[in-house]
């Protein structure tokens, strides 16, 4: 692993990272995607460095940005084919928005921090995501119920279970993936929506930061248990 001081070989960083993940992931569009997606510049300066190993990363404001392996889980959870309307729940650094914008054809993100909405909404323009639009949670409101219904929902945060105004913005047939559980520790789901149901099974364990929200957590659960 270089060390800050040196300039980092982002291209093979990156390729190092495709071939992880591919040991997991099998789609190819979505390891295409992580393939181009410039890690490094959704990171904090100063740990730029990092941006290729397979761990999540702080970002600022209590948040990360996910372990690219989840990231590529999560796509790939989503079978995205390129006509998509995807929904964004936690925009972070706007890193797993970036990935969805080369597999559909609009991603709607969506941030309770402003100012990682902002800075977010720069990066991703400034790199040239075009069809990606970002906007800053409304009150507990979860997701952007005026742009549904959506083809795939990814939820980037944890709640104790599927938020019923999610799935209410999530079109028949359509997918979400979001990690559901405990404020420790949860199972990454993805659910399918059959009529009024949902219909899902488990990726794994997981431990995402916890979702905030009406119908989520109405606080951060960790700082009442620390």
């Amino acid at each position: 692993m270089p060390s800050p001081s040196q300039t980092p070989d982002y291209e093979s960083g990156r390729r190092r990272m495709v071939a992880l993940i591919a040991e997991t992931v099998s789609d190819q569009r979505v390891l295409d995607a992580m393939g181009r997606v410039p890690r490094e510049r959704f990171v904090p300066p100063g740990i730029e460095h990092l941006a290729y190993d397979d761990g999540p990363l702080p970002i600022g404001a209590g948040q990360t940005i996910s372990q690219p392996l989840i990231v590529a889980m999560m796509t790939e959870a989503l079978e995205l084919r390129g006509g998509e309307r995807v929904l964004e729940v936690g925009t972070g650094s706007g890193y797993q928005a970036a990935v969805l914008s080369l597999l559909a054809a609009r991603v709607v993100t969506v941030e309770r921090v402003p100012d990682l909405a902002r800075n977010a909404a720069t990066r991703l323009a400034a790199l040239g995501y075009a069809n990606v639009e970002v906007y800053e949670a409304a009150g507990g409101v979860l997701g952007w119920p005026v742009a549904a219904p959506y083809d795939a929902i990814i939820v980037a945060a944890a709640g104790p279970q599927a938020p019923p105004s999610l799935i209410a913005q999530l079109a028949v047939s359509g997918r979400l993936v979001m990690p559901v559980g405990g404020p420790a520790e949860q199972e990454l789901l993805v659910m399918r929506r059959e009529g009024g149901r949902l219909q899902g099974r488990s990726l794994g364990p997981c431990r995402f930061v916890p979702l905030i929200g009406d119908e989520a957590w109405m606080q951060d659960p960790l700082q009442e248990l620390s």
